[in-house]
Formats: structure tokens, C-alpha cells, sequence
């Protein structure tokens, strides 16, 4: 990591002067077309960012989580893609003006390095993600898919490694480029094989080493 903490907390602090929001799981926070009206830290919850393709089928981008921002590219760059942010969960966010934003960085380029700290995480994400659409079969890129998420999300209330975020099987279908069908059918299969458990709150993964093997 390249920022400090005390960089971290004051961007954060920056934030928490900002408009505190609330939203339900399922609720839209930014809408596809629709021009952001800030700058969000995700204090609590999940969001995902996704995109509807010309086939009018979801295009699963990222899952973003607390302590993330979004949408880092319009902030520095004004453009905005047709990309719609939806909550997974019950969400708090804090959002400020893109402007008053851009302006504090001016005045405060210590922050900086946290930024790049998660600009460098995103770029890394969006990297292994088209890596895991590299893999020819379904059940390769299911495996990839939930090695790479229970990775990132497990956050140690399940023994076990765990997906510990509330990602639908649609959203990892549209994430793998699989039908919600063919990934379930995989589920299902690695399951039976021992290599995941489905029973518990969030997908478990039982066995990390031979769930690596299949790619």
C-alpha cells in the first residue's frame, strides 16, 4: 500500500462532511445514462456496477465495498459511461460535489497515494476479471470467479473461506459471461465434489487448493 493511515482517515473525514444516504438492498444509486451526482464512499454495504449489454442481458462489472469510491473515473475525468450502481445490501454512502472534491485533493495532495492505492486495487480486479473470461469452460471460470471473491470479501465470520458478500447467482453468472442455468449446474457440481459448500449463509469454499487445481 503506498498511503498511510493518517492520509486514509483524513480523506475519509473529508467525506463524513459530506451528504450522508441511505439505500435498500436493490436500490439504484446511480442510474445507467444518468450523470452522477457526486462523489460516494461506501461507508457500509455493497454496491455493484453493471452495464446492460445490446442483447439487454447484465454485464456484472465489480462489486464495490466498504471503505471503497465510486466512480473514481468520472471524478477525475468527467466522463461517465452508461453504468448503473445498484446496492447488494442495505447501504450507507457519504457523497460529496465532484468539485469540492477535486478541490480538496489540490489542497491536500498527501491524499493522493489513497487514491492511487485504490485505483491500482480496481485496475487489478478488472485484470483478473478478464483473466477468469480467458478460461473456456463454465466451471474454470466459476472457479476463478469464486476464488478471487471469497479472497477479497471474506471477512472471518465463517471458519472457512468464505464469498461473504451477498452476490446473487445472477451476478455471478453475468460476471463468468454464463447463463444463470450453466452456473448454477457448476455450483451444484463443485459442490457435490466437495470443493464448495452452499449450505452455509455465503458460498464456503472447502477445499482452496483442489478448487485451484481445476484451473
Amino acid at each position: 500500500m503506498l498511503a498511510d493511515e493518517s492520509s486514509r482517515k483524513q480523506l475519509l473525514d473529508f467525506f463524513h462532511g459530506g451528504t450522508k444516504l441511505s439505500y435498500k438492498k436493490g436500490d439504484s444509486v446511480v442510474n445507467s445514462g444518468d450523470s452522477p451526482k457526486g462523489i460516494h464512499y461506501i461507508e457500509e454495504g455493497f454496491v455493484k456496477a453493471y452495464a446492460i449489454t445490446k442483447y439487454g442481458e447484465e454485464n456484472n462489472l465489480i462489486v464495490r465495498q466498504h471503505d471503497d469510491l465510486f466512480p473514481l473515473i468520472w471524478a477525475f475525468t468527467g466522463l461517465h459511461r452508461d453504468i448503473t450502481y445498484e446496492a447488494l445490501s442495505d447501504t450507507t454512502l457519504w457523497r460529496v460535489a465532484r468539485s469540492d472534491f477535486l478541490s480538496y485533493l489540490k489542497k491536500n495532495e498527501h491524499v493522493v497515494p489513497v487514491l492511487l492505492d485504490m485505483a491500482i486495487e480496481a485496475y487489478r480486479l478488472h485484470s483478473e476479471r478478464v483473466m477468469t473470461l480467458e478460461y473456456r469452460t463454465v466451471r474454470e471460470r466459476l472457479a476463478s470467479f469464486l476464488l478471487t471473491h471469497a479472497e477479497r470479501f471474506n471477512d472471518g465470520s465463517s471458519k472457512k473461506l468464505a464469498l461473504s458478500a451477498p452476490i446473487r447467482r445472477q451476478d455471478i453468472a453475468s460476471s463468468i459471461n454464463a447463463s444463470r442455468e450453466s452456473t448454477s449446474r457448476a455450483l451444484s457440481t463443485l459442490s457435490k465434489q466437495g470443493l464448495i459448500n452452499l449450505k452455509s449463509r455465503f458460498i464456503e469454499i472447502s477445499d482452496p487448493d483442489k478448487l485451484r487445481e481445476l484451473l
